[in-house]
């Protein structure tokens, strides 16, 4: 296994794993349906893997994790520390081993409203604040987890259906961060938990959260034929009706839009263009953009997700054209504003547009100083740059350098 991703690059990963297989240039590149000639480009960093669905290929026939190619967990989305484990991990994980039955016994005084007001706080400060957001939510989480457990053991009547949403939430807080801390075993446990609450409470909007929830998890680690069987078989047993609540159509389009990407990677174009326009349809059920269990779902990221699936499927220069009509609503949770300046960051940087990158590069920068630290796509982009700086712009591509520790 190659290690220490500060010091590989994905294509000289690539080049390691290759050699280790006994496989020359050209018999890697059959199996994956490219040329020799593209191998020699990427395992040169003359040119970057650009679709998630290559790696997950790239993956298989080099019998390795994704991780293994990218240095990263959760495809260029983890937020690390080298190798060291994030230091809210050990709590967290210690908690989410014990059984359900056990998580509340410590825990005594806690009402329902004060665990959904706690939940509610966590997520505003996970999609809000711009610096030490990943410290500041970890420690909440396990203490938070026990809490909702023991108000979900005593709550009554009307009182039980409101806990067990907030419960839920806080469940998917737990998937979204852990694995961006990069724990996907961890992530995927939070996530199984959600399912397996909302299977059982007769709720269609809830199942379709929590199925939403987990797709993220499974198209995150590369189980993108899992993904979208997931959502396929989901959409279709928790359909909305015409009264059903905007959060129904909401979760129900979020849904939609998780199975395009799992299906696009999945190499299932035309079911994942389908799916597009199912989101796009329930978005027009929805009131404008909206963050109903926290998905940011509405026309806005319907439209970003139209980038993102012309960026999958290999055309950087369509997504690009696309992207020049997509407004970012500024009231768009920090971290899916921040992610999709990061698709079109990555978009440029596969058109060579230099000066493009480097200007987005900037407002990452500005917009979201914590996340662009962490970022391996944005840390492969400043390493390449580096090596063919120009005056124009080598004084912006230095401090975004010095800032994510790539330069003295």
């Amino acid at each position: 296994m190659v290690t220490d991703g500060e010091l590989f690059t994905t294509g000289q990963r690539i080049k390691w794993l290759r050699e280790q297989r006994g496989m020359s240039q050209r018999a890697l590149g059959e199996l994956i349906g490219r040329s020799e000639n593209w191998v020699f480009k990427v395992e040169h960093d003359r040119m970057p893997v650009d679709r998630v669905s290559v790696l997950i290929t790239l993956s298989q026939v080099l019998r390795c994790s994704i991780e293994d190619l990218t240095g990263s967990g959760g495809f260029g989305s983890r937020i690390s520390t080298g190798n060291v484990e994030h230091q809210h991990v050990p709590a967290i994980r210690q908690t989410l081993s014990l059984p359900t039955s056990l998580l509340p016994m410590r825990v005594e005084g806690i009402d329902a409203q004060s665990f959904q007001e706690s939940v509610n706080n966590a997520w505003s400060v996970y999609e809000t604040q711009e610096q030490a957001r990943y410290h500041d939510v970890g420690s909440q989480l396990p203490v938070l987890l026990r809490q909702g457990h023991a108000v979900l053991r005593d709550a009554r009547g009307e009182e039980e259906p409101t806990v067990l949403r907030h419960l839920i939430s806080l469940y998917s807080l737990h998937q979204i961060w852990l694995r961006r801390v990069g724990e996907p075993v961890l992530a995927r446990v939070a996530a199984d938990r959600a399912l397996s609450l909302a299977d059982g409470a007769g709720d269609p909007a809830l199942l379709a959260a929590a199925a939403w929830n987990l797709s993220c998890v499974l198209t995150s680690a590369g189980d993108v034929s899992d993904s979208y069987e997931l959502t396929r078989q989901t959409i279709a047993e928790c359909r909305p009706d015409d009264d059903s609540s905007a959060e129904h159509w909401s979760a129900f389009g979020a849904l939609h839009l998780q199975g395009a990407v799992a299906a696009v990677r999945a190499t299932k174009g035309p079911a994942a263009w389908d799916l597009y326009k199912g989101a796009r349809t329930a978005a027009q059920r929805v009131n404008g953009d909206s963050n109903h269990w926290h998905t940011c779902f509405g026309p806005t990221n319907v439209a970003m997700h139209e980038v993102h699936l012309k960026a999958e499927e290999g055309d950087a220069s369509e997504a690009l054209r696309v992207a020049d009509n997509v407004h970012i609503n500024p009231d768009l949770p920090l971290e899916r504003r921040t992610r999709y300046l990061i698709e079109v960051m990555n978009c440029n940087r596969v058109q060579q547009d230099d000066y493009a990158t480097v200007y987005v590069l900037k407002q990452l920068m500005e917009q979201s100083p914590e996340e662009i630290t962490f970022s391996p796509l944005v840390r492969e982009a400043v390493a390449e740059l580096l090596k063919r700086e120009k005056p124009l712009w080598r004084g912006d591509l230095r401090k975004i350098a010095k800032h994510i520790g790539l330069a003295a």
